[in-house]
């Protein structure tokens, strides 16, 4: 297994609403989870192979469990029976020849799937912690050759003491965060009679944040285990397991991959003892989980060391090898392994390559569990680099690499911090340039309340799953199928285009299918024959545990999903296919409709768990209790695909069970470019004042009758009629009213909705963007020149003139002007009027002489 890491008038109306919302709250967050069970933890965390061991397994909306389903062979259960709805009781039976390590299982029961936990199994008989024993001067005695199960509480440390002889190995490895239960970071150490530390660990490369130590016992006599947590900071979920006894544990393994179905001999290097060699088998079928255990005369090592499948040979260095003349000769394509031995040291191999030839050039360290944080170079033979790369895929490196000329070729290795030792390992695959593919399912994130990712279909019902690609050295359609169904299950999915890396899959069980899981798995096929999979993978990845920042600190990754038949569900939803499109810019109300089963009328929220980019809906939309309708408000910009997408509505109620998930259909969703197109023409008016305002429709799809167009956006105390457009119609021309008090100023947001009706239903659009600017009128400059003018003699009617034509933006702002200057004019010439007469002297009164 590899470990990896979205203000009311009525009171009473308002309540309502807001009762309605906070359903719709909690019902949106349960829809993630996929079906109703919660496996929260296991107890004891693992035993010994070869043996039966009662599982304490506990959560929520456990009493129907039916089954447990692991990914890997080896563990079978003898008997599930049940305690109370939120605990079960498994008897596990551990195979004799099971491997050792962690196993991966979820647990299925009627009504779902739980989602993925973690079991450990080991070599070594098991005991448990016996407290007190943080006391150095009373440890807790143990024999070596021992599972010791403990907690690291907090300001904890627990002793446990082993009788040991000289020149004997003693390996102490501890499992902590790699249980997946929390953050956890464990430290292990043995200490002598006198409490002198002969081997530390509090994290190691080949082991994550968990820690192991080896050494050779100097004489006869008494050693401490110590574990704590690192920084003394423990609670009661940091759970750990360490195997303690003489077995063999090594960091570097060389070579660190083979070549798939071949035999390999493999070399441990770091071994207390020694290196060990031997001849490996390697399988014949890839596996990102594959590796292999170190073992010799006293035992086998706990955990496997990664081993890298490929289809390519090795090449291990040959040293000296630190510069381009000492340079270890291999052909491409090929894998070579290496150790970057000691601090500075520079690794160097070279090739031949003809000009035009490719290669993917990539590094694996980290991702093989070393400490080496690879820069990765390729150049001439006596020259300088000519491609180099650090960090491509985390701390690994990797390039492309086209030969510019015929000659050889040097690539050479080294760590970013000019680090080295023995554990530095490393592995590096130059490979033609080949068309890959890789598939897998939304993470499960444990710790973000994210719930289950696993597919679990109601008899006679559906449920939808995503289905993500990642192609690589190719483009085009896809399509996708699975293997391994539970019978009576089948699928339904569209081709997934060339610009998408993701498709729903709608799965469906018949009635009549029975209660059962399997592990599948999917597996992808381009549309274009032309293009031929060198290699494709399928994996499924579970963050169990978040460090700082929501990071992912501790995740498992398996090779296949859980795909299980459970019980009818109350209800089921359909959407209404709609008969018209979506356009660019447009706007539609999907409508979804439940089928209840009698006395079911719990609410349902429906949500489209996937869309494509360009594409959105409304969020929070329910199924009111009691009710069988609801309406997903759905929208498209002008960047959304055109073409016909399969999409669906997933539901979520809370069933007498729990949260229960269901599926629409797939139906199809068409997305059209806009049947016509506008341009507004820009206006202004004073206040108070009516205005022309011109539109210029431009039809690019045909339709029949006559669309509405309503001018949206107009600003307040600002009318305008809708007016009626059919696909002939070059403009339209809106009587835009104005009121005194309107406000002045720019209006830059004015936008036509278009509505159409074909097929009985409404195709709305939102189209252009048009601007009206509002004047306050202009006041006279003088008052004789507001003088009333004589009211005019009547004249005949004359005939009615056809309305004036719109004039442009310009015309008008030239009109405007000439109206404003001859308005100045004719103030200016109006007769001054006759100056104030001045005021008489105030009289004197009251004065002294």
């Amino acid at each position: 297994m590899i470990e990896n890491r979205k203000i009311s008038t009525n009171l009473a109306s308002a309540a309502r609403r807001l009762v309605l919302t906070i359903a719709l709250c909690w019902l949106t967050s349960l829809q993630v989870e996929a079906a109703s069970p919660a496996l929260s933890a296991l107890r004891p965390t693992g035993g010994q192979r070869g043996t039966e061991i009662v599982i304490d397994m506990t959560g929520a909306r456990l009493g129907d469990s039916q089954e447990v389903v692991f990914f890997q062979p080896g563990i079978a259960v003898k008997k599930l029976e049940k305690v109370n709805d939120n605990h079960v009781k498994a008897t596990f039976a551990i195979a004799a020849d099971a491997p050792t390590g962690i196993y991966d299982l979820r647990l299925r029961t009627a009504t779902g799937v739980s989602e993925l936990r973690s079991f450990a199994v080991g070599l070594l008989p098991e005991v448990s912690e016996k407290e007190p024993n943080n006391d150095f001067a009373a440890p807790q005695p143990v024999n070596l050759g021992t599972v010791i199960n403990g907690v690291a509480e907090n300001e904890d440390i627990d002793y446990f003491v082993f009788e040991g002889k000289k020149g004997q190995r003693v390996t102490a490895e501890v499992e902590g965060i790699r249980l997946g239960i929390t953050h956890f970071d464990p430290y292990v150490a043995i200490l002598d009679a006198k409490r002198f530390e002969l081997a530390t660990s509090d994290d190691s490369a080949l082991v994550w944040q968990d820690g192991f130590v080896s050494v050779i016992l100097p004489e006869d006599g008494k050693y401490t285990l110590a574990v704590r947590e690192s920084a003394y900071a423990g609670n009661g979920g940091c759970l750990y397991r360490v195997h303690l006894g003489d077995f063999p544990r090594a960091a570097t393994i060389l070579p660190s991959g083979g070549k798939i179905g071949d035999k390999v001999n493999v070399t441990w290097v770091g071994d207390s003892k020694g290196p060990i060699t031997k001849e490996v088998q390697l399988p014949a079928v890839y596996s990102e989980t594959f590796g292999v255990f170190a073992s010799d005369a006293a035992g086998q090592s706990p955990h496997p060391n990664i081993f890298r499948l490929s289809r390519w040979g090795n090449v291990v260095e040959a040293e000296p090898n630190d510069n381009h003349d000492q340079a270890t000769k291999f052909a491409a394509p090929l894998a070579l392994n290496g150790v970057i031995e000691k601090p500075g040291d520079v690794d160097h191999y070279i090739f031949p390559a003809k000009k035009g030839e490719t290669y993917d050039v990539t590094a694996y360290a980290r991702r093989i569990r070393s400490p080496l944080d690879p820069v990765l170079y390729i150049g001439k033979k006596g020259g300088g680099a000519l491609v180099g790369n650090d960090d491509a895929a985390g701390p690994d490196s990797g390039f492309r690499f086209t030969a510019p000329e015929d000659g050889e070729y040097v690539v050479w290795i080294v760590d970013h911090l000019g680090k080295g030792g023995k554990e530095y390992f490393y592995r590096i695959e130059l490979t033609p340039v080949e068309p890959r593919l890789g598939l897998n399912l939304q993470s499960e994130e444990l710790p973000r309340g994210t719930g289950n990712v696993a597919v679990s279909v109601p008899k006679g019902g559906r449920q939808a799953m995503l289905v993500y690609a990642s192609r690589e050295n190719w483009g085009g359609d896809m399509k996708v199928a699975p293997e391994n169904l539970p019978a009576g299950v089948t699928i339904e999915a569209d081709v997934m285009p060339a610009s998408q890396g993701v498709v729903p899959v709608l799965f469906k069980a018949d009635k009549a299918a029975a209660n059962a899981a399997t592990l599948a798995k999917f597996t992808g096929e381009p549309v274009d024959p032309n293009v031929k999979l060198a290699d494709q993978r399928f994996n499924h990845m579970t963050v169990m545990v978040h460090g700082q920042n929501l990071v992912n600190f501790w995740s498992r990754t398996v090779e296949r999903m859980v795909v299980a038949v459970t019980d009818e569900a109350p209800y089921e939803i359909e959407v209404v296919q709609p008969k018209v499109p979506l356009v660019h810019n447009g706007s539609m109300n999907l409508k979804v409709v439940a089928k209840r089963k009698e006395g079911f009328k719990a609410p349902i929220a429906v949500t489209f768990p996937w869309l494509p980019p360009g594409i959105g809906a409304s969020g929070g939309i329910s199924i009111p209790e009691g009710q069988n309708e609801a309406l997903i408000p759905m929208n498209a910009n002008g960047g959304a695909e055109v073409r016909t997408w399969k999409l669906v509505v997933n539901g979520v109620a809370n069933t007498a069970t729990g949260p229960m998930m269901v599926s629409s259909q797939l139906f199809d969703l068409k997305i059209s470019p806009p049947y016509v197109n506008l341009a507004f023409q820009a206006a202004s008016v004073e206040q108070g004042k009516a205005v022309p305002f011109a539109v210029k429709a431009t039809k690019a799809i045909d339709w029949a009758g006559e669309a509405t167009v309503t001018l949206v956006g107009l600003p307040n105390k600002v009318t305008a009629a809708p007016m009626k457009l059919t696909k002939d119609t070059p403009e339209m021309v809106f009587d835009v009213k104005t009121d005194a008090a309107s406000p002045a100023g720019s209006h830059k947001n004015l936008f036509c909705q278009v509505v159409i009706t074909e097929n009985g239903e409404p195709i709305v659009h939102n189209l252009g963007s048009g601007e009206i600017r509002i004047d306050v009128p202009i006041p006279p400059k003088n008052p004789a020149a507001a003088a009333p003018m004589p009211m005019p003699m009547p004249v005949a009617q004359a005939p009615a003139a056809a309305p004036p034509k719109p004039l442009s933006r310009l015309e008008k702002l030239r009109l405007e002007a000439r109206e404003r200057a001859a308005a100045a004019a004719k103030a200016d010439s109006a007769p001054a009027a006759a100056p104030a007469a001045a005021p008489a002297p105030a009289e004197k009164t009251g004065g002294s002489k």
